[in-house]
């Protein structure tokens, strides 16, 4: 198979695959013809993909692409953390000397403008250091004897490839340059990154965000095989199932309570659906900050109490409300003082509600502490969290109650 018979249909379907449905795919094919197809995806897609290929198969397939592109960075790229800028670096096309003249540049970029579009041209000293940086267009403008150290920008703004990618559109959000050199830490240029594909990349790094929170894979797209989505979901439900028994358990253990308050069973489900709703709302704004770089500016305790004090007040205006139906529904359905049973669910829901808040903001930290995505499977663990020590809660309380 040639080149020439990569098709719109295979690309798409190649664009639309997890990494690994991707390489599988790819893997018959001649490096060429690899080499060709990433070329066109998205680079920080395609380093997903190239990654996936046994490493000697993989210079095969860099070493396969055509001039001009961004693969001489591919095999970098992989080597950085995921969600960093330095994979989705691609090489600098127009490098040059400060001393080099208008009419000699303008003469080297006529063979690179055939294969590739310059934006910029990059200007560094001998040791490779970042020195100042060309507009295309300034060179229309100039005299051919002038040398580039004399219309350069002189130290402009650059990235480093170990930044993470919100630290770079912090950066970025406000110059919309349409490419940006990236540096090492001594200055010297290592390759050059799109602001159009730091954007994509953060948009699909959000996107995934809600899927991670209930135990699906960042990998997973809408084509991935169904064998792989079901390796990828299975084992989070598994845990989740397991985790639910605990919920279970502290319901049993309560049996007897229930048998004798077939009311109380009612109330079970506003239990858990409000603090579950609290708790989420809570961990969604805790992973938001996360996201956004806030929490560095706010003493995590202080994250913790404050979340705990907005379960705390909606627990009391929920409690309210509940204990006021369960006064009566029990007036005829129970031998227990209704007022009293609507007192304990109105201590229960407010307690268990600021657990809730405290479980929503603490779970991200402590699983970001632990070295994991803040958001991997965050809702699956807040949701036993917050159903155990509800239904925990309001139980204790009846049954003391009752006594």
């Amino acid at each position: 198979m040639r080149a020439m018979d990569i098709t719109p249909k295979l690309y798409s379907r190649i664009a639309g695959l997890d990494p690994r449905s991707a390489a599988d795919l790819l893997a018959p094919m001649p490096d060429a013809q690899i080499a060709e197809l990433l070329t066109r995806l998205h680079i920080g897609h395609a380093v997903e993909v190239l990654e996936e290929f046994h490493p000697e198969r993989r210079k095969r397939i860099a070493a396969a692409v055509p001039f001009g592109t961004q693969a001489p960075l591919w095999l970098v790229g992989h080597t950085y953390p995921e969600g960093t800028v330095g994979r989705l670096m691609e090489s600098p096309v127009a490098v040059f000397s400060p001393t080099a003249t208008v009419g000699h540049t303008l003469d080297t970029l006529r063979e690179i403008l055939r294969h590739s579009m310059v934006i910029y041209l990059f200007i560094t000293d001998g040791d490779g250091h970042l020195i100042g940086v060309v507009a295309f267009r300034e060179l229309a403008f100039a005299e051919a004897d002038t040398t580039l150290d004399q219309i350069m920008l002189r130290d402009p703004f650059s990235l480093r490839p170990q930044e993470k990618l919100v630290e770079a559109m912090r950066q970025v959000v406000k110059r919309h340059f349409p490419i940006y050199p990236v540096c090492d830490d001594a200055g010297r240029l290592l390759g050059v990154v799109r602001g159009q594909v730091l954007f994509e990349q953060q948009a699909f790094e959000i996107s995934a965000q809600a899927g991670s929170m209930v135990g699906v894979e960042k990998e997973e797209r809408l084509a991935t095989p169904w064998q792989r989505s079901f390796r990828f979901r299975h084992p989070w439900l598994l845990l989740n199932m397991l985790v639910a028994f605990g919920a279970a358990t502290v319901v049993g253990l309560f049996e007897s309570t229930l048998d004798k308050l077939v009311v109380l069973a009612a109330f079970l489900p506003v239990m858990s659906g409000q603090c579950s709703n609290l708790g989420a709302q809570a961990l969604a704004v805790a992973i938001r900050g996360m996201t956004l770089g806030e929490l560095r500016a706010v003493s995590p305790w202080r994250v913790m109490a404050k979340e705990a004090w907005m379960g705390l007040l909606n627990g009391m205006v929920s409690g309210v409300i509940a204990g006021v139906a369960l006064y009566f529904v029990a007036q005829s359905q129970t031998d227990v003082a209704p007022i009293k049973l609507s007192v304990v669910i109105f201590v229960a829901l407010s307690l268990s509600c600021m657990f809730a808040g405290l479980a929503g903001a603490a779970i991200p930290m402590l699983l970001r502490r632990m070295g994991a995505d803040p958001a991997t499977a965050s809702a699956i663990f807040l949701s036993v969290v917050t159903d155990m020590s509800s239904m925990g809660i309001f139980l204790s309380l009846v049954a003391l109650a009752m006594h």
